[in-house]
């Protein structure tokens, strides 16, 4: 049996992993300012992708996937993809919050502004689906393979 913490890292590293599969073309293509490079310039090392993509996969996996694991009950939405955005966009909202306040005023300028926002509000709203149906899978995997004494589970 699994806690609600390891189904939650489990479920943050294949969001991790599908949001970084978007932002894969991204880097090469350039649409717009890489995730990992507004991390990294959030953190002070701005041009560093290697600590980008280690901080993107930290925070994802260690961070928000049990954040969302201890929480996704909690949330006010009724099915775990929809509970899995409500989640990401929340911690998009932090994390642009985070950008104002304590990166570089310039992030988001010029021709990176707009876009580069929604980029980011859509990887994260990606995250959320994937991590809400991973964790939904999880438990819902664990539940049919319960035992059962009496009508309750058996621990």
């Amino acid at each position: 049996m699994m806690s609600r913490l390891q189904k939650g890292l489990i479920a943050g590293a294949a969001a991790t992993l599908a949001a970084s599969l978007l932002e894969i073309p991204n880097l090469f293509l350039n649409w717009f300012d890489p995730f990992q490079g507004v991390i990294a310039s959030m953190i002070g090392m701005p041009g560093n992708l290697a600590v980008g993509w280690a901080m993107h996969v930290v925070i994802g996996v260690f961070a928000l996937g049990p954040l969302f694991g201890l929480l996704c009950p909690r949330l006010p939405t009724d099915t775990p993809e929809t509970k899995g955005i409500v989640f990401a966009v929340g911690a998009w909202v932090l994390m642009m919050v985070g950008v104002m306040m304590f990166g570089n005023y310039r992030t988001f300028t010029a021709g990176a502004g707009f876009g580069t926002i929604a980029w980011l509000l859509i990887t994260h709203a990606v995250f959320g689906i994937v991590m809400g149906n991973v964790y939904a899978r999880l438990v819902a995997r664990e539940k049919r393979g319960a035992v059962y004494i009496n009508g309750a589970p058996a621990h």
